[in-house]
């Protein structure tokens, strides 16, 4: 009787080897088959199979629960019962991938390659993360080469105008942008894909020859009316407030005024082209003083266009002289930036970092504010056009209006062209099956999120088939909230502003507005996680009460890994926000890099701040977290207050997509590896993803 028990258990064994052999060779394809083995190795390797399919199916979940380190585990342990499983090695590199550890993820990924593993899509993917890894330590601060990947045509295909002549651009943080149609007097909002959301023509009799238009520090829009001699308000949304100013020479009126500009105390500066000056308002629009009028140093301005405002310096284009002259805000000549003759005829002029982007008949030129020096970035070619305005948008390309060909140009790096979008699927849904829910984090190849898309910039196939009833059901960057974990320094350096580091994580809850989770968590020798829940449950926080002692030697690797880990599966927008006095401690770093951890936080959208409760600057380390991770760095006693923190926070651009669809395919009782696929477009530029899930058990 015990015999034939043996023999029952031995059969059922193997039949479950052969079982899980058989989902993977055959019905699946993600391991090989043993159609070329020996009869003799068979058995062997439907008994490895069986082992490697349990283990591969366990790592698949982890991964999506975002349990990478377990993923990571159990994708070796599959790999030890079959070594050469190209399917295996790419989700091992997967799963280091997302844990921060590129190298090994490269490492893995390239074995799968050079057995012919992945094709294109594979070498892709090595090739953009080998870049990014090669460029982490470069400056983003450079001028470099654009050219065309779109446009957006002033007529539509049956002809009918959009807009005409269009003059100004000013991009949204949602990817969407406001156009304004100097020839029909019509400021207009478009999608990413030129699809018309809004249309204002101003108040009552509209707009006269709209030229300029810029957004002010509380969101309004501001608009100059060439024809109009006057500038006009309108709220974020384009309803209109009220108009500033008429026409004259005296303090208040304009003649032909042009670009637009804003200070950080609020006051405006157009460009008076009439008057050749530039006329100063407060805020609310009261005229202040106009300035540049010949001087003893200054021969004064002839033709004033192009206007921007950077670090308490106004910086004024002329088109008569081809020359740009430096003032401060009060209107005090300064000196030259760029000698006579440098630009034929220059037009609008913004603010890009510590440069400056300008136009040119038909080039777009970026201009160093320290040095003068000038970069060419794009040239629209020999045919007739004028550019008129040139701004960076949210997903790092340039918009620029061309007001003779009647188009804007969207124009990014070639590197992008070439190399297209940086498409992941991170997360597979599967426990409403056949209704299966993706998230998508699209990209582009500077790790630059890409935000704007709509339900028809995706496609999604199974086996490359088409899927049913695919539908967009949210997008992380129209979040208005975030998960914010605060990481406290328990140092005895930071230790001293104890009563400043209170005040700044009571100021920092209240921002949030009772909405998302707040985590605080604190780093001495090893990190703990003091609290986690709603943000007004702090709102009496003191930092006695903490419970991690104070410590001359800070682990904060240690604790911003278990600040991220408790991020990884929180709300589509999170940000650590470091808070100490910026000092390292030794050994702070001596369990994970600064590369790891800046990967580790990058890979899962996780961005970094810090607020620092001394003057001057950070410790190199803490500087390098800043800089290599979206977020920035922030002195507790700032003019601007804390509360603005939350919403630079929220500002920040999320490429995550959530997209859902009802797959076709059979689940063989949820043993079956089911495979997916999503392409992301716009434009002329694509990228492609390709994965798969399980069913739930049946």
């Amino acid at each position: 009787m015990i015999n034939n028990k043996n023999k029952c258990k031995k059969f059922f064994a193997l039949f479950l080897f052969a079982a899980g052999f058989s989902v993977f060779s055959q019905q699946s394809g993600a391991f090989k088959s043993d159609a070329a083995m020996s009869r003799s190795s068979v058995g062997a390797r439907s008994a490895a199979s069986g082992f490697a399919e349990q283990e591969f199916r366990r790592g698949v979940q982890a991964y999506y629960r975002g349990s990478f380190n377990d993923a990571i585990l159990q994708f070796e342990k599959a790999l030890s019962y079959l070594p050469q499983e190209n399917v295996l090695l790419d989700w091992l590199g997967k799963s280091y991938y997302r844990a921060g550890i590129e190298g090994a993820a490269l490492e893995h990924w390239q074995y799968a390659a050079n057995e012919g593993y992945g094709g294109l899509l594979l070498q892709n993917r090595i090739d953009v993360v080998r870049e990014r890894r090669l460029l982490a330590g470069a400056s983003l601060d450079k001028p470099v080469r654009y050219t065309e990947s779109g446009s957006y045509a002033g007529k539509n295909s049956e002809g009918i105008y959009v807009f005409n002549q269009p003059v100004s651009v000013l991009p949204n943080n949602d990817g969407s942008m406001w156009i304004l149609s100097y020839a029909t007097n019509e400021l207009l909002k478009i999608d990413l894909n030129g699809l018309v959301i809004e249309r204002s023509g101003g108040f009552l009799n509209g707009f006269d020859r709209p030229m300029d238009l810029i957004r002010l520090h509380n969101g309004n829009l501001l608009v100059s009316e060439f024809a109009g001699d006057r500038i006009s308000l309108f709220t974020e949304k384009g309803t209109f407030i009220k108009t500033i100013g008429e026409k004259g020479s005296a303090l208040g009126k304009m003649v032909g005024p042009q670009y637009l500009a804003e200070d950080s105390d609020g006051n405006i500066y157009v460009s008076d082209f009439g008057n050749s000056r530039i006329d100063v308002f407060d805020a609310d629009g009261n005229p202040l003083f106009f300035f540049g009028a010949k001087t003893e140093d200054f021969p004064g301005l002839k033709g004033p266009t192009g206007l921007a405002i950077y670090q308490n310096t106004v910086f004024v284009a002329d088109c008569l002289t081809g020359a740009i002259y430096r003032f401060d805000v009060s209107g005090n000549y300064l000196g030259l930036l760029c000698k006579n003759k440098t630009f034929k005829k220059p037009e609008s002029m913004k603010v890009w970092g510590r440069y400056l982007v300008i136009c040119d008949k038909n080039k777009v030129y970026s201009i160093d504010t320290d040095t003068g020096s000038v970069f060419e970035n794009l040239s629209s070619g020999n045919a007739p056009s004028r550019l008129t305005s040139a701004v960076p948008d949210i997903n790092g390309n340039i918009l620029v209006t061309d007001f003779s060909s009647n188009e804007v140009y969207v124009m990014s790096k070639l590197s992008e062209l070439v190399g297209g979008l940086f498409v992941q699927i991170e997360r597979v849904l599967s426990d409403s099956f056949p209704r299966v829910t993706l998230e998508v984090k699209v990209e582009n190849r500077s790790r630059q999120s890409l935000v704007g898309l709509k339900e028809n910039n995706f496609f999604i196939t199974e086996n490359k088939a088409p899927v049913l009833n695919s539908k967009l059901d949210g997008a992380a960057y129209v979040n208005e909230n975030a998960d914010i974990t605060i990481l406290i320094d328990r140092s005895y350096s930071s230790a001293k502003y104890e009563e400043s580091m209170e005040n700044a994580v009571k100021e920092i809850a209240a921002s949030m507005r009772n909405r998302g989770t707040l985590r605080i968590v604190s780093a001495g020798s090893l990190p703990l996680i003091e609290y986690e829940g709603s943000p007004e449950g702090i709102s009496n926080f003191k930092a006695g009460k903490l419970k991690n002692p104070l410590s001359s030697q800070v682990s904060l690797d240690l604790a911003l890994r278990m600040a991220s880990n408790a991020l990884i599966n929180a709300a589509r927008k999170s940000c650590i926000l470091y808070v100490g006095d910026g000092k390292v401690t030794q050994n702070a770093f001596s369990k994970y890099g600064l590369a790891d951890l800046t990967s580790y936080l990058n890979n899962n959208s996780i961005a970094f701040a810090c607020l620092l409760l001394s003057q001057g600057a950070s410790d190199s380390e803490i500087h390098y977290l800043c800089s290599h991770t979206e977020g920035g760095e922030y002195y507790v006693y700032r003019e601007e207050g804390l509360s603005s923190i939350m919403d630079d926070i929220i500002n920040i651009p999320s490429g995550i997509y959530v997209l859902s669809y009802d797959s076709a395919l059979t689940t063989d009782f949820g043993q079956k590896y089911l495979p997916v696929e999503v392409e992301a477009f716009i434009m002329n530029r694509s990228g492609r993803d390709e994965t798969g899930y399980f069913a739930p058990l049946q």
